[in-house]
């Protein structure tokens, strides 16, 4: 197991633990790549290239996400282009309206284009695609190794949720996750307006689990949105370094771990 790396400016007594949630407590990259290279071999039954529409597909789906009128408020709360393939965005914000409407051509057309690349003019084929797509990436969710394992030690803590996205569809996962329970709190940057990294929704889930920003440590694998807004925020963060998922950002975690089994020793020692 890699050794954890830390930086010594960063001693504190600790009271509560926020957790992200993709990523971090359930696999979020991994599976949707997963879920691109089953629905290609469901195209291949079809005639197409398999592999080559997968690649297209996702290149696509990115594509689109960007130059999509929904893109604004995608990123402020830290929506996906490929949480837009599967997710319901229930609710009545005209935000979310503006993204439900917008997901529905949005999904066919990604796929409609993966097959036009491919000189494959089917739109009965696209929309099946993307109706595989969203079942079997709904049906795929999975834990983080430990995952279970780790929350369940540390009952001596209180223990938050902080997590990036659409209401309905981080609810979801986490009730698929079987997680829930071991969450005092719970923030869904969609419920408030408000997505990592700004201080504001970490000081939302502080308040809920009554502690300072002191007494609390952020654990996430994303670099811009969990390190520097725990930074940011004043409490102690961990960065989990997720293999495939790593980003390149210019800020500096508190501790550097490499899988959730490693949370606990960190803990200890600054309880000692």
């Amino acid at each position: 197991m890699p050794s954890v790396s830390h930086n010594p400016n960063f001693l504190v007594s600790l009271k509560a633990i926020l957790f992200d949630l993709d990523d971090t407590l359930v696999v979020d990259e991994a599976v949707s790549k997963q879920t691109f290279a089953a629905v290609g071999q469901l195209a291949a039954k079809h005639g197409a290239e398999g592999d080559r529409l997968q690649r297209v597909a996702q290149e696509t789906a990115k594509k689109l996400h960007r130059e999509g009128p929904v893109y604004p408020y995608c990123r402020s709360i830290g929506i996906s282009a490929f949480e837009c393939l599967w997710g319901g965005f229930e609710g009545v914000t005209p935000e979310l309206t503006a993204l439900r409407e917008w997901s529905h051509a949005f999904r066919v057309e990604v796929f409609d284009r993966a097959l036009r690349e491919q000189l494959i003019d089917n739109p009965a084929l696209a929309q099946e695609l993307s109706e595989a797509w969203a079942a079997t990436r709904r049906k795929s969710q999975r834990l983080m190794p430990d995952a279970v394992e780790t929350l369940a030690r540390l009952s001596n803590y209180s223990i938050g949720l902080l997590t990036n996205g659409a209401p309905d569809l981080q609810r979801e996962k986490l009730a698929a996750s079987g997680l829930a329970a071991f969450f005092q709190a719970v923030a869904v940057s969609g419920e408030h307006g408000i997505g990592k990294p700004k201080p504001e929704i970490f000081q939302i889930l502080l308040g809920e689990l009554g502690v300072t920003p002191s007494e609390a440590a952020m654990v996430g694998n994303s670099l811009e949105r969990d390190i520097v807004g725990a930074n940011s925020a004043g409490l102690t963060s961990i960065w989990i370094k997720v293999a495939g998922s790593e980003e390149h950002f210019e800020t500096t975690p508190a501790f550097t771990i490499h899988g959730l089994a490693e949370l606990p020793k960190i803990l200890r020692e600054l309880a000692a």
